[in-house]
């Protein structure tokens, strides 16, 4: 035996100018070493999110072929406030000429023939307050819907609105950063469980995490659609609540793009009768700068990067007291 030990000795002294192969240690998780799963886990998370960056900042800009032309008032309803504000910017323009009231009940009803020039929405409004419609109910009518869903499809052919498709895909790059995340997550407590160091994908972990809660935002206005918003209201400034807009100078029209860019509050002005007994709540528009009990943001998400050094040696060890990929 003595001389058996002493000839494997002598063998493996033999073969020290051979190269050195390094293998994954017994204990790395998933037989994969800290660092190695830190150096992929980053370039595949890096890639993803970049991808998904620039796909929507290029979905943001909107179609440069989409027709041009000026926004009606419920168009700008519309894009500034969604279906409702188009149904309350309605409502205010069929109250300016008025074609509608307010019956005892606070149903709605007409009080004259059907003016001419009507939009779809406008005549699907219209026929439901000859139907003793509530103003609640109204965005659940089926001619106001079906009018509501042609609005929003010529916003989205204009490019100022996204599409649903256009809105799923945004939100399904998000969801593979969100798969990358649930990976890191199983790794670090793999790694736990192992007794591994992960301090360092605990930190890589936190920039992933808000990099897929920003992705998951998806505004549905394109930039082009908040442009041509911006644009509505600065020619429409006169229109504001705070500037007293003499309604029976500017129409019916002036009453419809009045609630389109500041919300109710220009229905109360204009008539807080109709407003009252409709019960049509005091609402600003979002972002119009006016007082009101409503608001809204969106905003496009960003991308995050993550670097880092590494003090991790061979074979997934860490040296510093810090932590690598588990």
């Amino acid at each position: 035996m003595a001389a058996l030990l002493h000839n494997e000795a002598a063998d493996t002294s033999g073969d020290r100018e051979q190269p050195m192969i390094v293998y994954a240690a017994s204990g790395d998780t998933w037989g994969i070493p800290g660092p190695t799963f830190l150096r992929l886990y980053l370039v595949a998370t890096a890639v993803t999110v970049a991808l998904a960056v620039f796909y929507r900042v290029r979905l943001a800009a909107g179609s440069v072929d989409a027709p041009t032309g000026p926004l009606g008032p419920q168009q700008v309803a519309y894009l500034n406030g969604g279906p409702r504000l188009a149904v309350h910017a309605a409502l205010g323009g069929l109250r300016g000429s008025g074609a509608i009231g307010v019956g005892p009940d606070r149903r709605l009803l007409t009080t004259g023939p059907t003016p001419s020039g009507l939009t779809p929405l406008d005549q699907a409004i219209h026929w439901a307050a000859h139907q003793r419609a509530r103003t609640a109910d109204l965005p659940q009518d089926r001619r106001v819907r079906e009018a509501l869903d042609q609005l929003q499809a010529g916003l989205e052919q204009r490019g100022l609105l996204r599409s649903k498709a256009q809105y799923d895909t945004a939100r399904r790059w998000a969801g593979f950063v969100f798969v990358l995340l649930g990976l890191g997550v199983f790794r670090l407590v793999s790694g736990l469980f192992n007794d591994r160091p992960v301090g360092y994908l605990m930190l890589v972990l936190i920039p992933v995490l808000v990099a897929a809660l920003l992705l998951r935002l998806v505004p549905q206005r394109t930039r082009a659609g908040r442009a041509a918003l911006r644009d509505v209201r600065r020619q429409h400034t006169h229109l504001a609540p705070a500037s007293s807009p003499a309604f029976a100078t500017y129409g019916a029209a002036g009453a419809a793009m009045g609630v389109a860019l500041y919300g109710t509050v220009s229905l109360w002005a204009l008539d807080p009768s109709f407003a009252e007994q409709a019960e049509i709540q005091r609402q600003a528009a979002p972002g119009s700068g006016w007082s009101g009990s409503s608001g809204g943001a969106s905003g496009d998400g960003g991308g995050s990067s993550c670097s880092g050094g590494s003090s991790c040696g061979g074979g997934g060890g860490c040296g510093g007291g810090g932590g690598c990929g588990g």
